[in-house]
C-alpha cells in the first residue's frame, strides 16, 4: 500500500511528460497540409514534416542514452524539455521567412528533445512497478498522450485556419505573384504565436522538473529487468527479442504516424474541407484512447501483454484492408479506427522488448527510441505513393508493417537466441 501511495506522485509528473509528448507529436497532422500550402510542397515534400522530427530519434537516441547515463533521468527529462523549447522557438525564423527547411529544422531539434524525453519516460513507467503490469501503466500513460494528441490539431487549427481559407486556396492559381506571396507569408505567420506559448510552457515545466521531488531509479538494479537467463550477456546484439522488438516498434511507429498524420490530407483529396477534416487526428487519437481504456481494464487481469499485441496486429489488418476497399468518409473513418488497433502495440512491446536487459537496459531503451524513425521512413513511402497513384492506395503500406507486428507477437517475443 505505501509503495502504490508513493508512486502516485512519479506516475503523476510523468503523465504531465506523456501529455506534452502526446501534443507536440500530434500538431503534425495539422502541419503538414499547412505546410503543404505555405510553402507550395507536394504530398511527398509535405511529409518530410514527419521524417524530419522522427528521424532525430534515431540520430539521437543513443547520445540520449549517455546523456541519462552522465546525468540521471529526472536531470534528462528537463534537458529535454528545453531543447524541445529550442525547437519551438526555431519556428519563429521559419514563419518569417517561409523555408520549408527552417521548418524542418525546428522539428528536428523538437524531435532532438523528445528523443532525451522519451529514452528517460519510457523505461520509468515500465519499471516504476511490476513489469507484469508494465502495459497498464503505458496505457495509463497514453491516455494522458492521446488525450493531448486530440486536443493538439484542434488548437493549432484555432491560430491557423481561419474561414474562407479553402476557397482562398483554391483561388491562389488566379492571383499575381506578389498577391500570392502576400497570402502565403500571412498564413505561414499565423504559427508564431502557438509556437511561442509553447516554448514558454516547456522551459518552465523543465524548470518545474529540475526542482520536484521525481525520484530517480535504479535501472539496473531492478529485479524485473535483470537477466533472467542467468547469463551475463556482453553485447545488447545477443538478445533477439529487442532487436525483434525495435524492428516491431519501427513499423508500429509508421502507421501509427500515417493514421494520425496523412489522414487531413485524405480528407482534403477526397473533396471534403479543411473545416471538417481537421477533426480527423482528433477521431485517430479518440480511437486510440478507447484502445487505452481497454487496456487498463484487461491488462494483466484478463488478457496477457502478448495477446493484446495479437489482437491489435491483426485489428490493424483488417481496418487497413477495409480502408481500401470502402469509399469517402467511410474509408477515411476505418483509417481513424486504426487509432484502436494501434494503442496497445507501444505498451505491449516495451515491457516484451526490455525484460531481462538488466545493465543493458538504457542501451536497449535507446534502440527502441531509435525505431521510432518508422514514423520518418514509412509515411515517405505513404506521400510517394499517393504522388504516384492516389492517397488511398497508398495505404497498401500498412499491410506488412501489421503482419510483422503479428508475427513479433505470435513468436518472435519469445526467441531468447538466434540460431
Amino acid at each position: 500500500m505505501t509503495q502504490k501511495k508513493s508512486s502516485l506522485g512519479p506516475l503523476f509528473i510523468i503523465g504531465i511528460l506523456f501529455f506534452i509528448l502526446g501534443f507536440i507529436t500530434w500538431l503534425n497532422g495539422m502541419l503538414i497540409p499547412y505546410l503543404r500550402t505555405a510553402c507550395e510542397l507536394t504530398n511527398y515534400q509535405a511529409l518530410f514534416v514527419t521524417f524530419a522530427f522522427y528521424i532525430s530519434y534515431t540520430v539521437m537516441a543513443l547520445p540520449s542514452s549517455w546523456i541519462l547515463e552522465k546525468i540521471g533521468f529526472k536531470n534528462g527529462m528537463s534537458v529535454g524539455l528545453w531543447v524541445m523549447a529550442v525547437g519551438a522557438v526555431i519556428f519563429i525564423p521559419a514563419a518569417y521567412t517561409r523555408v520549408f527547411s527552417v521548418f524542418l529544422i525546428g522539428l528536428f531539434v523538437l524531435g532532438t528533445g523528445m528523443a532525451i524525453l522519451q529514452t528517460a519516460v519510457n523505461p520509468y513507467i515500465t519499471i516504476l512497478g511490476p513489469i507484469e503490469s508494465a502495459a497498464k501503466r503505458i496505457s495509463i500513460m497514453g491516455i494522458a498522450n492521446k488525450t493531448a494528441g486530440a486536443m493538439a490539431p484542434l488548437v493549432l487549427a484555432y491560430f491557423i485556419v481561419h474561414p474562407g481559407d479553402d476557397e482562398a486556396i483554391r483561388n491562389l492559381v488566379n492571383l499575381s505573384q506578389e498577391e500570392r506571396a502576400v497570402f502565403l507569408d500571412s498564413l505561414a505567420s499565423r504559427v508564431i504565436i502557438p509556437y511561442v506559448v509553447m516554448a514558454v510552457i516547456l522551459l518552465l515545466v523543465g524548470l518545474g522538473l529540475k526542482f520536484s521531488n521525481l525520484p530517480d531509479i535504479d535501472s539496473e538494479n531492478n529485479e524485473d529487468i535483470q537477466d533472467s537467463t542467468k547469463k551475463d550477456h556482453s553485447s545488447i546484439f545477443e538478445y533477439p527479442y529487442l532487436i525483434l522488438g525495435v524492428l516491431t516498434l519501427f513499423f508500429y511507429v509508421g502507421v501509427e504516424v500515417i493514421a494520425g498524420d496523412t489522414i487531413i490530407r485524405y480528407g482534403q483529396s477526397l473533396g471534403i474541407s479543411m473545416e471538417s477534416a481537421k477533426m480527423f487526428t482528433t477521431y485517430t487519437m479518440l480511437s486510440m484512447l478507447v484502445g487505452y481504456i481497454i487496456g487498463i481494464f484487461t491488462i494483466p487481469r484478463y488478457i496477457s501483454q502478448h495477446r493484446a499485441l495479437q489482437l491489435s496486429a491483426v485489428l490493424g489488418i483488417v481496418f487497413s484492408l477495409a480502408a481500401l476497399i470502402t469509399n469517402g468518409f467511410v474509408s477515411v473513418m476505418f483509417i481513424a479506427f486504426l487509432g484502436l488497433a494501434n494503442a496497445l502495440v507501444w505498451p505491449a512491446v516495451w515491457p516484451l522488448a526490455i525484460k531481462g536487459l538488466g545493465k543493458h537496459i538504457k542501451t536497449g531503451s535507446a534502440l527502441l527510441i531509435m525505431a521510432i524513425s518508422g514514423g520518418a521512413i514509412i509515411p515517405l513511402l505513404w506521400g510517394k505513393m499517393s504522388d504516384i497513384y492516389d492517397t488511398q492506395t497508398a495505404y497498401l503500406v500498412l499491410i506488412p508493417a501489421y503482419l510483422f507486428i503479428l508475427f513479433y507477437a505470435v513468436y518472435g517475443y519469445k526467441i531468447k537466441k538466434w540460431r
